[in-house]
Protein backbone atom coordinates (compact mmCIF):
# COMPACT_ATOMS: atom_id res chain seq x y z
CA UNK A 1 0.00 0.00 0.00
CA UNK A 2 1.52 3.37 -1.03
CA UNK A 3 2.38 5.98 1.57
CA UNK A 4 0.59 9.29 2.04
CA UNK A 5 1.88 12.09 -0.23
CA UNK A 6 3.69 13.82 2.66
CA UNK A 7 5.41 10.56 3.56
CA UNK A 8 6.56 10.07 -0.04
CA UNK A 9 7.96 13.62 -0.01
CA UNK A 10 9.72 13.00 3.31
CA UNK A 11 11.21 9.72 2.08
CA UNK A 12 12.73 11.40 -0.97
CA UNK A 13 13.81 14.40 1.11
CA UNK A 14 15.77 12.00 3.30
CA UNK A 15 17.44 10.35 0.30
CA UNK A 16 15.40 7.14 0.14
CA UNK A 17 14.49 5.39 -3.10
CA UNK A 18 10.75 5.51 -3.73
CA UNK A 19 8.85 2.31 -4.43
CA UNK A 20 6.99 1.67 -7.67
CA UNK A 21 3.68 1.86 -5.79
CA UNK A 22 4.58 5.22 -4.24
CA UNK A 23 5.62 6.76 -7.57
CA UNK A 24 2.50 5.49 -9.35
CA UNK A 25 0.26 6.78 -6.56
CA UNK A 26 1.90 10.21 -6.62
CA UNK A 27 1.57 10.51 -10.41
CA UNK A 28 -2.08 9.45 -10.19
CA UNK A 29 -2.59 12.24 -7.66
CA UNK A 30 -0.91 14.75 -9.96
CA UNK A 31 -3.27 13.70 -12.74
CA UNK A 32 -6.55 13.69 -10.82
CA UNK A 33 -5.74 16.79 -8.75
CA UNK A 34 -5.84 15.05 -5.37
CA UNK A 35 -2.23 16.05 -4.71
CA UNK A 36 -1.74 19.78 -4.20
CA UNK A 37 0.62 22.12 -6.03
CA UNK A 38 2.57 22.57 -2.79
CA UNK A 39 3.10 18.82 -2.48
CA UNK A 40 4.16 18.49 -6.11
CA UNK A 41 6.61 21.38 -5.69
CA UNK A 42 7.98 19.81 -2.51
CA UNK A 43 8.62 16.47 -4.20
CA UNK A 44 10.24 18.21 -7.17
CA UNK A 45 12.61 20.04 -4.81
CA UNK A 46 13.40 16.82 -2.95
CA UNK A 47 14.24 15.09 -6.25
CA UNK A 48 16.26 18.15 -7.32
CA UNK A 49 18.55 17.75 -4.30
CA UNK A 50 18.47 13.97 -3.77
CA UNK A 51 18.17 12.72 -7.34
CA UNK A 52 16.65 9.40 -8.36
CA UNK A 53 18.02 5.95 -8.99
CA UNK A 54 17.65 4.78 -12.56
CA UNK A 55 14.82 2.36 -11.67
CA UNK A 56 12.90 5.20 -10.00
CA UNK A 57 13.28 7.38 -13.10
CA UNK A 58 12.03 4.55 -15.33
CA UNK A 59 9.00 4.03 -13.11
CA UNK A 60 8.25 7.76 -13.01
CA UNK A 61 8.52 8.01 -16.80
CA UNK A 62 6.20 5.06 -17.41
CA UNK A 63 3.67 6.27 -14.84
CA UNK A 64 3.54 9.69 -16.51
CA UNK A 65 3.19 8.01 -19.91
CA UNK A 66 0.22 6.03 -18.61
CA UNK A 67 -1.49 9.13 -17.17
CA UNK A 68 -3.21 9.76 -20.52
CA UNK A 69 -3.56 8.44 -24.05
CA UNK A 70 -0.95 6.05 -25.43
CA UNK A 71 -0.94 5.97 -29.23
CA UNK A 72 -0.81 2.71 -31.14
CA UNK A 73 0.12 2.12 -34.77
CA UNK A 74 -1.35 -1.27 -35.70
CA UNK A 75 -0.31 -2.75 -39.05
CA UNK A 76 2.03 0.15 -39.91
CA UNK A 77 4.13 -1.08 -42.87
CA UNK A 78 7.42 -0.06 -41.26
CA UNK A 79 8.99 1.03 -37.96
CA UNK A 80 7.53 4.09 -36.19
CA UNK A 81 10.44 6.43 -35.43
CA UNK A 82 11.00 9.89 -33.98
CA UNK A 83 13.61 12.28 -32.60
CA UNK A 84 13.68 14.81 -29.80
CA UNK A 85 15.89 17.89 -29.59
CA UNK A 86 16.66 19.70 -26.36
CA UNK A 87 16.28 22.98 -28.25
CA UNK A 88 18.55 25.45 -29.96
CA UNK A 89 18.81 28.40 -32.34
CA UNK A 90 18.40 27.96 -36.09
CA UNK A 91 17.41 24.34 -35.47
CA UNK A 92 14.99 23.38 -38.24
CA UNK A 93 16.32 19.81 -38.46
CA UNK A 94 12.88 18.20 -38.04
CA UNK A 95 11.66 19.67 -41.33
CA UNK A 96 14.33 17.79 -43.29
CA UNK A 97 14.77 14.79 -41.02
CA UNK A 98 11.20 13.46 -40.97
CA UNK A 99 10.71 13.27 -44.76
CA UNK A 100 14.21 11.85 -45.32
CA UNK A 101 13.62 9.04 -42.82
CA UNK A 102 10.24 8.41 -44.45
CA UNK A 103 12.02 8.15 -47.80
CA UNK A 104 14.15 5.37 -46.27
CA UNK A 105 11.16 3.31 -45.13
CA UNK A 106 10.46 4.73 -41.68
CA UNK A 107 7.17 6.21 -40.48
CA UNK A 108 7.55 9.42 -38.49
CA UNK A 109 4.59 10.72 -36.42
CA UNK A 110 6.52 13.72 -35.07
CA UNK A 111 4.73 15.55 -32.26
CA UNK A 112 6.52 18.87 -31.85
CA UNK A 113 6.31 21.84 -29.52
CA UNK A 114 6.35 25.60 -29.62
CA UNK A 115 9.33 27.77 -28.76
CA UNK A 116 9.82 29.31 -25.33
CA UNK A 117 12.66 31.54 -24.23
CA UNK A 118 15.52 31.86 -26.71
CA UNK A 119 14.90 28.53 -28.48
CA UNK A 120 12.65 28.17 -31.52
CA UNK A 121 9.75 25.73 -31.82
CA UNK A 122 9.06 23.49 -34.81
CA UNK A 123 5.32 24.12 -34.52
CA UNK A 124 5.81 27.89 -34.81
CA UNK A 125 7.81 27.37 -38.00
CA UNK A 126 5.10 25.20 -39.57
CA UNK A 127 2.39 27.68 -38.60
CA UNK A 128 4.04 30.15 -40.99
CA UNK A 129 2.94 27.93 -43.93
CA UNK A 130 -0.49 29.18 -45.14
CA UNK A 131 -3.22 26.60 -44.63
CA UNK A 132 -1.01 24.08 -42.81
CA UNK A 133 -3.03 22.46 -40.02
CA UNK A 134 -0.45 21.90 -37.31
CA UNK A 135 -2.91 20.40 -34.82
CA UNK A 136 -5.19 18.04 -36.77
CA UNK A 137 -7.46 15.42 -35.25
CA UNK A 138 -6.03 12.02 -34.44
CA UNK A 139 -7.57 10.33 -37.46
CA UNK A 140 -5.95 12.81 -39.87
CA UNK A 141 -2.61 12.51 -38.06
CA UNK A 142 -2.62 8.71 -38.43
CA UNK A 143 -3.81 8.86 -42.07
CA UNK A 144 -1.09 11.32 -43.16
CA UNK A 145 1.62 9.39 -41.32
CA UNK A 146 0.61 6.13 -42.99
CA UNK A 147 0.04 7.48 -46.51
CA UNK A 148 2.85 10.05 -46.74
CA UNK A 149 5.35 8.52 -44.31
CA UNK A 150 5.56 11.45 -41.91
CA UNK A 151 3.42 14.09 -40.23
CA UNK A 152 4.85 16.92 -38.12
CA UNK A 153 2.16 18.30 -35.82
CA UNK A 154 1.47 19.66 -32.36
CA UNK A 155 0.32 17.55 -29.46
CA UNK A 156 -2.91 15.72 -30.21
CA UNK A 157 -5.21 13.97 -27.76
CA UNK A 158 -4.27 13.81 -24.10
CA UNK A 159 -0.65 12.65 -24.04
CA UNK A 160 1.04 12.53 -20.61
CA UNK A 161 -1.25 15.04 -18.83
CA UNK A 162 0.65 14.45 -15.58
CA UNK A 163 3.71 15.95 -17.21
CA UNK A 164 1.87 19.11 -18.20
CA UNK A 165 0.85 19.83 -14.61
CA UNK A 166 4.17 18.67 -13.15
CA UNK A 167 6.20 20.81 -15.57
CA UNK A 168 4.11 23.91 -14.90
CA UNK A 169 4.85 23.62 -11.18
CA UNK A 170 8.54 22.83 -11.74
CA UNK A 171 8.77 25.94 -13.92
CA UNK A 172 7.79 28.22 -11.00
CA UNK A 173 9.67 26.36 -8.24
CA UNK A 174 13.21 26.48 -9.76
CA UNK A 175 13.34 22.71 -10.27
CA UNK A 176 13.29 22.50 -14.07
CA UNK A 177 16.99 21.55 -14.22
CA UNK A 178 16.62 18.25 -12.32
CA UNK A 179 17.96 15.55 -14.67
CA UNK A 180 15.55 12.77 -13.57
CA UNK A 181 12.59 15.13 -13.94
CA UNK A 182 13.75 16.43 -17.34
CA UNK A 183 14.18 12.81 -18.41
CA UNK A 184 10.69 11.76 -17.30
CA UNK A 185 9.13 14.87 -18.85
CA UNK A 186 10.69 14.32 -22.29
CA UNK A 187 10.34 10.56 -22.45
CA UNK A 188 6.81 10.22 -21.04
CA UNK A 189 5.46 12.01 -24.12
CA UNK A 190 7.68 10.06 -26.53
CA UNK A 191 6.68 6.73 -24.96
CA UNK A 192 3.02 7.79 -25.21
CA UNK A 193 3.53 8.30 -28.96
CA UNK A 194 3.89 4.53 -29.45
CA UNK A 195 7.34 4.61 -31.06
CA UNK A 196 9.55 1.72 -32.25
CA UNK A 197 12.74 3.78 -31.97
CA UNK A 198 13.94 7.20 -30.84
CA UNK A 199 17.03 9.37 -31.29
CA UNK A 200 17.83 12.30 -29.01
CA UNK A 201 19.65 15.44 -30.11
CA UNK A 202 21.15 16.77 -26.87
CA UNK A 203 22.66 20.16 -27.54
CA UNK A 204 25.59 21.70 -25.71
CA UNK A 205 26.95 25.23 -25.87
CA UNK A 206 26.05 28.86 -25.29
CA UNK A 207 22.87 28.57 -27.37
CA UNK A 208 21.67 25.38 -25.68
CA UNK A 209 19.63 24.61 -22.59
CA UNK A 210 22.69 22.73 -21.29
CA UNK A 211 25.78 24.89 -21.83
CA UNK A 212 28.15 22.60 -19.92
CA UNK A 213 29.40 19.48 -21.74
CA UNK A 214 29.48 17.26 -18.64
CA UNK A 215 25.91 18.24 -17.75
CA UNK A 216 24.74 17.63 -21.32
CA UNK A 217 26.43 14.23 -21.31
CA UNK A 218 24.78 13.36 -17.98
CA UNK A 219 21.37 14.29 -19.37
CA UNK A 220 21.96 12.32 -22.58
CA UNK A 221 22.99 9.21 -20.65
CA UNK A 222 19.97 9.51 -18.36
CA UNK A 223 17.63 9.82 -21.34
CA UNK A 224 19.16 6.87 -23.18
CA UNK A 225 19.24 4.58 -20.14
CA UNK A 226 15.72 5.42 -18.98
CA UNK A 227 14.23 5.14 -22.48
CA UNK A 228 15.81 1.75 -23.05
CA UNK A 229 14.83 0.72 -19.53
CA UNK A 230 11.25 1.57 -20.43
CA UNK A 231 11.44 -0.57 -23.56
CA UNK A 232 12.08 2.07 -26.24
CA UNK A 233 15.30 1.53 -28.29
CA UNK A 234 17.06 4.89 -28.05
CA UNK A 235 20.42 6.51 -28.78
CA UNK A 236 21.60 10.10 -28.38
CA UNK A 237 23.89 12.46 -30.23
CA UNK A 238 25.60 15.33 -28.41
CA UNK A 239 25.74 18.27 -30.84
CA UNK A 240 27.41 21.68 -30.70
CA UNK A 241 25.19 24.72 -30.16
CA UNK A 242 27.82 27.43 -29.74
CA UNK A 243 26.41 29.08 -32.86
CA UNK A 244 23.11 28.93 -34.76
CA UNK A 245 22.76 25.58 -36.49
CA UNK A 246 21.43 27.06 -39.74
CA UNK A 247 22.23 30.38 -41.39
CA UNK A 248 18.62 31.38 -40.66
CA UNK A 249 16.89 32.00 -37.34
CA UNK A 250 13.17 32.76 -37.11
CA UNK A 251 10.06 31.00 -38.34
CA UNK A 252 9.17 31.57 -42.01
CA UNK A 253 12.87 32.15 -42.75
CA UNK A 254 13.74 28.74 -41.28
CA UNK A 255 11.02 27.07 -43.37
CA UNK A 256 12.53 28.71 -46.46
CA UNK A 257 15.98 27.52 -45.35
CA UNK A 258 14.63 23.96 -44.95
CA UNK A 259 13.05 24.02 -48.42
CA UNK A 260 16.35 25.25 -49.90
CA UNK A 261 18.10 22.37 -48.10
CA UNK A 262 15.60 19.77 -49.34
CA UNK A 263 15.73 21.00 -52.93
CA UNK A 264 19.51 21.39 -52.90
CA UNK A 265 19.47 25.12 -53.56
CA UNK A 266 21.46 25.85 -50.38
CA UNK A 267 22.63 23.37 -47.73
CA UNK A 268 24.22 24.58 -44.48
CA UNK A 269 27.12 22.29 -43.57
CA UNK A 270 26.37 22.05 -39.83
CA UNK A 271 22.71 21.43 -40.54
CA UNK A 272 23.63 18.62 -42.94
CA UNK A 273 25.92 16.95 -40.40
CA UNK A 274 23.29 16.91 -37.65
CA UNK A 275 20.38 15.88 -39.89
CA UNK A 276 22.24 12.98 -41.48
CA UNK A 277 23.64 11.76 -38.15
CA UNK A 278 20.23 11.79 -36.45
CA UNK A 279 18.56 10.12 -39.42
CA UNK A 280 21.19 7.40 -39.47
CA UNK A 281 20.51 6.64 -35.80
CA UNK A 282 16.75 6.49 -36.43
CA UNK A 283 17.23 4.03 -39.29
CA UNK A 284 19.44 1.80 -37.14
CA UNK A 285 16.96 1.86 -34.23
CA UNK A 286 14.17 0.85 -36.62
CA UNK A 287 16.15 -1.99 -38.18
CA UNK A 288 16.32 -0.20 -41.55
CA UNK A 289 20.14 0.10 -41.48
CA UNK A 290 22.76 -2.21 -40.04
CA UNK A 291 25.05 0.60 -38.86
CA UNK A 292 25.15 4.39 -38.56
CA UNK A 293 27.43 4.53 -41.60
CA UNK A 294 24.91 2.61 -43.70
CA UNK A 295 22.13 4.79 -42.34
CA UNK A 296 24.07 7.92 -43.31
CA UNK A 297 24.42 6.64 -46.87
CA UNK A 298 20.67 6.04 -47.06
CA UNK A 299 19.98 9.55 -45.76
CA UNK A 300 22.31 11.08 -48.33
CA UNK A 301 20.49 9.19 -51.09
CA UNK A 302 17.10 10.37 -49.76
CA UNK A 303 18.24 13.97 -50.22
CA UNK A 304 20.21 13.63 -53.46
CA UNK A 305 17.40 11.72 -55.18
CA UNK A 306 14.86 14.41 -54.34
CA UNK A 307 12.66 11.89 -52.55
CA UNK A 308 12.86 13.70 -49.18
CA UNK A 309 11.77 16.97 -50.81
CA UNK A 310 8.90 15.18 -52.56
CA UNK A 311 7.65 13.69 -49.28
CA UNK A 312 7.87 17.04 -47.45
CA UNK A 313 5.76 18.61 -50.19
CA UNK A 314 3.23 15.78 -49.95
CA UNK A 315 3.01 16.21 -46.16
CA UNK A 316 2.38 19.96 -46.52
CA UNK A 317 -0.44 19.36 -49.01
CA UNK A 318 -1.96 16.54 -46.92
CA UNK A 319 -2.13 18.91 -43.93
CA UNK A 320 -3.71 21.78 -45.87
CA UNK A 321 -0.71 23.71 -47.20
CA UNK A 322 -0.06 24.97 -50.75
CA UNK A 323 0.76 22.46 -53.48
CA UNK A 324 3.57 24.58 -54.96
CA UNK A 325 5.36 25.48 -51.73
CA UNK A 326 8.53 23.64 -52.73
CA UNK A 327 8.73 25.43 -56.09
CA UNK A 328 7.63 28.90 -54.98
CA UNK A 329 7.92 29.35 -51.24
CA UNK A 330 8.50 33.10 -51.76
CA UNK A 331 4.92 33.35 -52.98
CA UNK A 332 3.46 31.76 -49.84
CA UNK A 333 5.63 32.38 -46.79
CA UNK A 334 4.95 35.68 -45.00
CA UNK A 335 7.63 38.34 -45.45
CA UNK A 336 8.64 41.22 -43.17
CA UNK A 337 8.29 44.78 -44.49
CA UNK A 338 11.92 45.62 -43.64
CA UNK A 339 14.64 43.31 -45.00
CA UNK A 340 18.12 44.79 -44.76
CA UNK A 341 21.71 43.75 -44.08
CA UNK A 342 23.44 44.30 -40.75
CA UNK A 343 27.06 45.24 -41.45
CA UNK A 344 29.92 43.98 -39.30
CA UNK A 345 31.43 47.43 -38.77
CA UNK A 346 34.97 46.06 -38.43
CA UNK A 347 37.38 43.82 -40.29
CA UNK A 348 38.52 40.39 -39.23
CA UNK A 349 37.17 36.90 -38.83
CA UNK A 350 34.19 35.58 -36.86
CA UNK A 351 35.85 33.87 -33.89
CA UNK A 352 32.79 33.33 -31.68
CA UNK A 353 29.00 33.68 -31.76
CA UNK A 354 26.72 33.86 -28.74
CA UNK A 355 23.92 31.62 -29.99
CA UNK A 356 21.69 32.45 -27.04
CA UNK A 357 22.00 36.18 -27.80
CA UNK A 358 20.99 35.56 -31.42
CA UNK A 359 17.94 33.63 -30.21
CA UNK A 360 17.00 36.39 -27.77
CA UNK A 361 17.28 38.93 -30.59
CA UNK A 362 14.75 36.90 -32.60
CA UNK A 363 12.42 36.87 -29.58
CA UNK A 364 12.81 40.65 -29.20
CA UNK A 365 11.81 41.06 -32.86
CA UNK A 366 8.59 39.19 -32.06
CA UNK A 367 9.71 35.87 -33.53
CA UNK A 368 9.59 33.99 -30.21
CA UNK A 369 7.78 34.09 -26.91
CA UNK A 370 8.69 34.87 -23.32
CA UNK A 371 5.42 33.44 -21.99
CA UNK A 372 3.52 30.49 -23.41
CA UNK A 373 0.54 32.73 -24.29
CA UNK A 374 2.59 35.21 -26.36
CA UNK A 375 1.85 35.61 -30.07
CA UNK A 376 4.65 35.04 -32.59
CA UNK A 377 5.39 37.08 -35.71
CA UNK A 378 6.33 34.47 -38.34
CA UNK A 379 7.92 37.05 -40.66
CA UNK A 380 10.86 38.24 -38.58
CA UNK A 381 14.34 36.86 -37.96
CA UNK A 382 17.75 36.57 -39.57
CA UNK A 383 19.04 35.01 -42.79
CA UNK A 384 22.54 34.71 -44.24
CA UNK A 385 24.04 34.58 -40.73
CA UNK A 386 27.85 34.65 -40.78
CA UNK A 387 29.32 31.60 -39.06
CA UNK A 388 32.58 30.81 -37.25
CA UNK A 389 35.60 31.38 -39.47
CA UNK A 390 33.83 33.68 -41.95
CA UNK A 391 35.86 36.73 -42.97
CA UNK A 392 34.07 40.07 -42.54
CA UNK A 393 34.84 43.77 -42.94
CA UNK A 394 33.01 47.07 -42.57
CA UNK A 395 31.04 46.38 -45.76
CA UNK A 396 30.30 42.68 -45.11
CA UNK A 397 26.93 41.78 -43.60
CA UNK A 398 26.82 39.70 -40.44
CA UNK A 399 23.28 38.78 -41.48
CA UNK A 400 20.19 39.96 -43.29
CA UNK A 401 17.64 41.17 -40.75
CA UNK A 402 13.87 40.79 -41.28
CA UNK A 403 11.94 43.24 -39.08
CA UNK A 404 8.48 44.77 -38.68
CA UNK A 405 9.54 48.31 -37.75
CA UNK A 406 12.61 50.55 -38.01
CA UNK A 407 12.89 50.62 -34.22
CA UNK A 408 12.83 46.84 -33.99
CA UNK A 409 15.43 46.66 -36.78
CA UNK A 410 17.86 48.98 -34.99
CA UNK A 411 17.50 47.17 -31.65
CA UNK A 412 17.99 43.74 -33.24
CA UNK A 413 20.95 44.98 -35.29
CA UNK A 414 22.67 46.24 -32.13
CA UNK A 415 21.96 42.93 -30.36
CA UNK A 416 23.29 40.93 -33.30
CA UNK A 417 26.57 42.85 -33.49
CA UNK A 418 27.03 42.30 -29.75
CA UNK A 419 26.53 38.56 -30.24
CA UNK A 420 29.52 38.32 -32.59
CA UNK A 421 33.21 38.37 -31.71
CA UNK A 422 35.44 39.52 -34.56
CA UNK A 423 39.14 38.75 -34.31
CA UNK A 424 42.15 37.07 -35.88
CA UNK A 425 41.51 34.00 -38.05
CA UNK A 426 44.25 32.20 -36.13
CA UNK A 427 42.12 32.28 -32.95
CA UNK A 428 39.11 30.50 -34.49
CA UNK A 429 38.34 27.32 -32.56
CA UNK A 430 37.46 24.36 -34.76
CA UNK A 431 34.53 22.72 -32.95
CA UNK A 432 33.03 19.53 -34.35
CA UNK A 433 29.29 19.72 -34.90
CA UNK A 434 28.82 16.12 -33.69
CA UNK A 435 30.49 15.87 -30.29
CA UNK A 436 29.66 12.34 -29.22
CA UNK A 437 27.31 9.39 -29.75
CA UNK A 438 25.73 7.80 -26.67
CA UNK A 439 24.15 4.38 -26.93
Amino acid sequence: MPMLPQEIIAAKRDGQALTEADIKAFVAGITDGSITEGQIGALAMAVFFQGMERAEAVTLTKAMRDSGDVLEWPDMPGPVLDKHSTGGVGDNVSLMLAPAVAACGGYVPMISGRGLGHTGGTLDKLDSIPGYVSQPDGETFAKVTREVGCAIIGQTGDLAPADKRFYGIRDVTATVESVPLITASILSKKLAAGLSGLVLDVKCGNGAFMSDLDKARTLARSLVEVANGAGLPTTAILTDMNAPLATAAGNAVEVANAIDFLTGRHVDARLWDVTVALGAEMLVSGGLAASPDEGARQMEEAFSSGRAAEIFGQMVVALGGPADLMEAHEKHLPAAPIVRDVLAGESGCVTAINGRAVGIAVVALGGGRVRAADDVDPRVGFTNLALDGDAVDSETPLATLHADTEGAFEEAATALRAAYTIGDARTVIDRPTIIERIA
